[in-house]
């Protein structure tokens, strides 16, 4: 397929938790087609859509010409019976592939435990239709025994199992060229988050503020989350042009997700910019 453009809804939670379907209307009349769900309690998933059951939620998606493609799913570490109700709601709705949105390590013994769940969770996945990722943030370009995190990660879990969503912004974050890094990916990537950088922010390596040596953990991921360090796609230092082509031109590519973590705009006007930015790209 060719590379489409889509939201993850956690762009706008503040919006979508004052009025659910309102916002998904407002979200439509920007241009958005696709959607990134996000599940951030698994123990109870209609929180995070309204508290609508999923065939409400697939009518309004249908009424509004959207599609729900993807969802965000936490916590990382689900039994297998929460996992089967996650599956069932997300088939409901149209979705196919579902991601873990984070994780914290304190060492490669930990990453390596987090691949064999992942390897577990996504051939549960497998079998119910749908695709496991793992979405990045800067934590992933932490070394443990003179690797990243993300390199561990991608030795040691099923290439057909587990796939990688990627964050750019937060790859830059953590020290990497991300387009560079688009290419030790390789196939492993269909997925990929957009926001941008500000020219304010120095220096732009979180590691280089933290050491390389840091507990990365929620605390001190959470100081990395000021407002003024992000802006919206176009508005920013990162090559979006390029990111854009470079994934394109990667086999098998299916979405690019604008996510904005944090924004000094109302969440509404902030998607509304980067899309009218970077759909030029999409048609």
């Amino acid at each position: 397929m060719a590379l489409e453009l889509g939201l993850q809804l956690y762009s706008v939670r503040d919006e979508l938790e004052k009025d659910f379907i309102g916002t998904l209307e407002k979200v439509a009349s920007i241009g958005y087609k696709n959607l990134e769900l996000f599940f951030h309690n698994a123990d109870h998933i209609e929180e995070s859509v309204g508290n609508l059951t999923a065939e409400e939620l697939k009518n309004e998606l249908d009424r509004l010409k959207m599609k729900a493609v993807s969802a965000h799913i936490s916590p990382l570490f689900l039994n297998p019976e929460k996992m089967d109700e996650i599956i069932n709601f997300a088939k409901m709705i149209g979705v196919s592939k579902l991601a873990l949105s984070i994780a914290f390590f304190e060492g490669k013994q930990n990453v390596l435990d987090l691949c064999k769940h992942m390897n577990m969770m996504g051939e549960l996945c497998k079998k119910n239709g749908i695709q496991l990722y793992y979405h990045n943030h800067f934590e992933v370009f932490q070394k443990f025994e003179n690797q990243y995190v993300m390199d561990i990660i991608l030795q040691n879990t099923d290439e057909d199992i587990v796939k990688i969503e990627f964050d750019t912004y937060w790859a830059l974050r953590g020290g990497v060229d991300p387009i560079e890094y688009l290419d030790v990916l390789g196939d492993r990537c269909d997925l990929l988050h957009q926001k941008d950088l500000p020219a304010s922010v120095d220096p732009v390596n979180i590691f280089e503020i933290i050491g390389e040596d840091a507990n990365v953990n929620m605390n001190l991921m959470m100081k990395f989350h000021k407002i003024e360090d992000f802006t919206e796609v176009g508005e920013g230092v990162m090559d979006i042009q390029e990111i854009v082509e470079a994934f394109r031109n990667k086999p098998g590519v299916k979405y690019l997700f604008i996510e904005q973590d944090w924004t000094t705009r109302n969440q509404l006007e902030s998607v509304e910019i980067s899309y009218n930015y970077i759909s030029k790209y999409f048609e």
